[in-house]
Order: C-alpha cells, then structure tokens, then sequence
C-alpha cells in the first residue's frame, strides 16, 4: 500500500476492478499453479481480495523483502516443506501466465542443482539496458545466474569477437518453501545491500538460481502514468468492459 511513487497502486480500479485481481486472474490461469494466495500486510487489500472471491493471508508490516513476507505467509497456511511457491509480485497485472509455468519449470526440471527459479528476457525497442530500475541478470552455460545487477552488463567492446546480449530480469521466483526458511535465516549479503536486490542474498551464500529464458513484453507499475497506459491498453484489448 505504502508505494512511494503510486500509494495505493495494487488497488487502482479504472479498469473496475482492482490491480491486484488483474494480477490474481493471471496466476489463476497458469497450468502448473493449483492455489493463488495474496500476501498482504494491509486490510483494505485484504478486503479487495475476498470482494472478488479470492483468497488472502495477512503478514507482518516489517518485512525487508518479498521473500520474507512470503515465507510468514507459508508458515500460517501451513505449507509443507516440498511445497512450490512461486511469488508474483502484486504490480503486474498483465504478467503472462506462460511466464509462471515457465518459472516453475526452471525449478522442478533443472538437473543442476537450482535451489531458485526465475526469468530473464531480452530487451526490447524503447527498453534501456543501462536503466537502473531494470534489473539484468547474466547466466552460466548451465543456466544458472551468475549476477544479478542495476548495472548495465555485458559491457560492449568495440572490438569483442563476439556480442552477448543483454537480459533483463523479470521479478518473478519459484522455491520450495524449505528454501524460503533458510532464506530469512540468512545473514544480509554486502552486495545484496549495495545493488538493494533481494536475489543476490542466494548467490552471495553460496545457492543456485536457475534462469528460464522467455520472451517478456510486459513489466510492473510504478507509477499512475504506467497505471494510465496499462488501463488503455486493457480498454483496447476489452471495448465492451
């Protein structure tokens, strides 16, 4: 609720319904999800949640990260230890439900070791590589990340033999909930407080990411001007409502 550039965002109902249902149907609609959970620290989100029939679990309001307050969330529904979780961060609302399946699928079918799962995209026309607010991730050969940065990387030689490209990370992970535990458990990572991204935590200590590659045309709202272009956007995509 407390976003500093859009208060209230997850709420913003212009298209008649709130945010966080666009986002809720979504997840609903992904082929390897069996139950979608809103983990909320405020009650008017709560609310907006069982007005539309969905289900809602309310968390502490002094969680660092999502992960964090994930793993509370997990602890009060009573999730087993193998359970998959994926979390969907409650601003996109026209995350792709593919990109889910696929996320969930860079967990449970790596023969690496992946303790994590999430995505990464190539970027597209009008996306800006060296934008710190987009998040790059460099892979191994295996898949797995290497680092996560606000930087733009690869830096591109003139004279390199080769180009790899850059990719942005899409904010989306997959866990089982064993790892989320021993997740708030970990020490704070220097880089992770440098580049202020949760992620870099598991890589600093030691854990696996896998990176699914998808091809991802959407992002999260940030502020009400994103909020105005995604309502157009639903409005075309929706002429009767």
């Amino acid at each position: 609720m407390e976003s500093t550039r859009f208060p209230g965002k997850v709420l913003a109902a212009s298209t008649g319904r709130p945010m966080i249902q666009h986002v809720y149907e979504a997840a609903s609609r992904a082929a390897n999800i069996s139950r979608v959970v809103v983990a909320c620290d405020d009650d008017r989100i709560a609310d907006a949640v069982a007005s539309f029939g969905g289900e809602a679990v309310k968390t502490s309001p002094e969680h660092p990260n999502g992960s964090s307050r994930i793993a509370e969330a997990c602890r009060t529904i009573g999730l087993a230890p193998s359970e998959v979780i994926v979390n969907v961060q409650g601003d996109e609302p026209e995350i792709e439900p593919g990109v889910i399946d696929a996320c969930v699928a860079a967990l449970v079918n790596d023969t690496n070791g992946a303790h994590v799962a999430t995505v990464a995209s190539v970027f597209h026309p009008g996306e800006d590589p060296g934008d710190p607010n987009i998040v790059k991730v460099v892979r191994r050969r295996d898949g797995h990340a290497l680092y996560f940065t606000r930087s733009r990387v690869p830096f591109e030689r003139a004279d390199a033999a080769e180009s790899a490209p850059a990719l942005k990370h899409i904010g989306i992970y997959a866990y089982r909930r064993i790892m989320l535990e021993q997740y708030v458990e970990m020490t704070p990572t220097p880089l992770e407080r440098t580049e202020q991204l949760e992620q870099l935590r598991f890589l600093e200590h030691g854990y696996r990411i896998a990176v699914a590659l998808r091809d991802v045309r959407t992002s999260g709202i940030d502020t009400p001007e994103e909020y105005e272009a995604f309502v157009a956007r639903w409005r075309a995509r929706n002429p009767g409502g």
